[in-house]
């Protein structure tokens, strides 16, 4: 093992040209450069292409069993420092049996702790990550402190103390995984000195040679090492395990139903085996095995509110001919789709469904079944540009039959014009839900009859409306098509954490030479009226380069560039 490591340049900070320690159990790729006064522990793994450079910050402490995978870069400021598990300080410290994955930057002063696990293209600068957490991919932690066993999800951006202490704890399935990525590594190291040991691969060939000619080209892989994401479980889909997790968190439980064909058509939903646990790891498996056993039948998730007695939440996860996918002996529904919500009124629907996309209905039973109340809005094209919306009258009703009635006439009534359906909080007197359903272009076809039941026959009172909506796979609180959901998501974790959000835009010749120039700014904190306003700039400038900025206003900053649309 040919290691690349150097003693520390002598520089005006430093002259003791410090020398890398490196156990004699360790692996360091002979692609790597290890710099200055490094210690690296028993155990550790060190892949190609990683630079951990102690030649400005230093010492840097890596500890027994830790991995450091491809294009890692640790490095530190020659000032600030964080103190070890052996109360010393350090510059970067590294705890035992800790991950840092591909392409991960470890900046210093910045401590991890054991059994931790930094995920792709992360960054720790100037933070200390505590024991037994999980920092998913593409995260940014800095100057803070993340307490011990809490989960950072993916894009995440935590720069303040209060974002780091309301981050959710580690569930039992991330810790596995982490300890799973350990072990593998742990095997790498091994075969790696193995495969630069002449007497260790004459001993792997000899048993190969000794296995049996029908096993020779085989590979078997156990499905119990089988990971496709680092979610807590891969049985289900991330958007459903997400929403699982907010309703536990909210202090819901969770229940499931299921139907076949004719039991659906008539909306006599049968009831799964309750689910007693609070635990996102067992509430998942009981859905998973509810999927299996009802394969072929339409099956729906059900949030509870155990002291109000009701139901917050009804949404179809499997329907019959969805492919189910086995992992760990489980099965699981293709991604989440929603279904309609038969109202319980004496009016009634003669078809199945109003018009209006079965996200739309599910949304306003929900809305509905929590005590909300329904409003729409309208504006044409030159109001929407400035979000001057104007108000339709109003649906006093909490009957969802005639709340659908009411947004379908609204819906007809301003054919060609924008229409934005609200969802209400009395109480608060405030609104909890802005989402677009109709845009210029998408034209109302009357169809179904809707007969009320006072028995005096059929009424063309309500339209069944097709619009290009409704054919349209929308996801939870989308406003529009214009925006793919990872853009919206963004939005909304930058102005939870306070951040602005503005706009540029770059023909072909400027986005070469990034020559960028600034879109109309978004005063706007609302999510709803940030969308808008994105979606504005999208169409004034159709045909050219679009990036949404993240500001943080007080530190005068730019803390995100990501291109939204391309030419073509």
């Amino acid at each position: 093992m040919a290691v690349r490591s150097y003693a520390a340049p002598p520089t005006p900070w430093s002259t003791d040209l410090a020398e890398p320690a490196i156990h004699e159990t360790a692996y360091v790729h002979s692609f790597s450069n290890i710099i200055g006064d490094v210690f690296i522990g028993p155990k550790v793994l060190i892949a190609p292409s990683t630079s951990i450079r102690a030649d400005e910050g230093k010492p840097f402490y890596i500890g027994a069993g830790s991995n450091i995978q491809d294009g890692v870069v640790i490095h530190g400021l020659e000032k600030g420092r964080v103190v070890g598990d052996d109360q010393q300080e350090y510059s970067v410290w590294i705890g035992d049996n800790a991950s840092i994955t591909h392409m991960s930057l470890i900046h210093g002063p910045a401590y991890v702790g054991d059994d931790s696990f930094i995920g792709f293209r992360s960054t720790v600068f100037n933070a200390r990550v505590g024991k037994g957490c999980i920092v998913m991919m593409h995260a940014l932690v800095q100057d803070v402190e993340i307490p011990p066993g809490k989960y950072v999800p993916s894009g995440a951006i935590i720069t303040n103390q209060q974002q780091a202490d309301r981050l959710p704890d580690v569930q039992d399935q991330d810790m596995k995984f982490a300890h799973h990525v350990v072990e593998i590594n742990e095997a790498l190291r091994s075969g790696y000195q193995c495969a630069e040991d002449d007497s260790c691969l004459i001993s792997v060939r000899e048993e190969i040679d000794q296995q049996p000619a029908s096993n020779g080209n085989q590979r078997s892989y156990s499905s119990s090492n089988s990971y496709n994401s680092m979610s807590t479980s891969v049985r289900l889909g991330p958007d459903l395990q997400q929403q699982v997790r907010q309703l536990l968190s909210q202090g819901y439980r969770i229940g499931a139903e299921y139907a076949d064909e004719r039991r659906f058509r008539t909306s006599s939903w049968k009831s799964a085996p309750s689910i007693q646990s609070d635990r996102e790891s067992e509430v998942i498996d009981a859905l998973s095995a509810c999927l299996e056993e009802h394969a072929g039948e339409y099956v729906r998730l059900i949030g509870i509110d155990t002291k109000a007695k009701r139901r917050v939440v009804e949404e179809i996860i499997q329907k019959p001919g969805d492919k189910v996918a086995n992992s760990t002996g489980k099965s699981v529904a293709s991604t989440p789709t929603y279904g309609t919500r038969t109202s319980g009124s004496s009016s009634t629907v003669e078809v199945s469904s109003t018009g209006l996309s079965p996200e739309i209905q599910q949304k306003i039973s929900q809305l509905l079944a929590q005590g909300y109340r329904i409003g729409a809005e309208y504006a044409d094209e030159r109001r929407f540009r400035t979000s001057s919306w104007k108000s339709a009258p109003s649906i006093q009703s909490d009957r969802e039959s005639e709340v659908l009635g009411a947004l379908e006439n609204c819906l007809l009534e301003h054919a060609g014009e924008y229409v934005r359906l609200i969802g209400i909080d009395t109480q608060a007197k405030r609104r909890i839900l802005e989402e677009i359903i109709q845009k210029p272009g998408q034209k109302p076809v009357a169809s179904a009859k809707y007969s009320g039941g006072n028995g005096t026959g059929s009424q063309p009172s309500s339209y069944s409306l097709r619009t290009a909506a409704a054919s349209e796979s929308h996801n939870s609180n989308s406003h529009s098509i214009s925006l793919n959901q990872e853009t919206i998501e963004q939005v909304r974790q930058l102005l939870s954490q306070g951040y602005k959000i503005g706009t540029e835009h770059a023909n072909k010749r400027r986005f070469r030479t990034s020559s960028w120039q600034t879109c109309s700014p978004i005063e706007s904190s609302r999510e709803s009226e940030v969308l808008e306003a994105l979606e504005g700039c999208i169409a004034e400038h159709s045909g050219e380069y679009i990036r949404m900025i993240g500001i943080d206003t007080k530190a005068k900053r730019r803390v995100l560039e990501t291109i939204i649309q391309k030419p073509n």
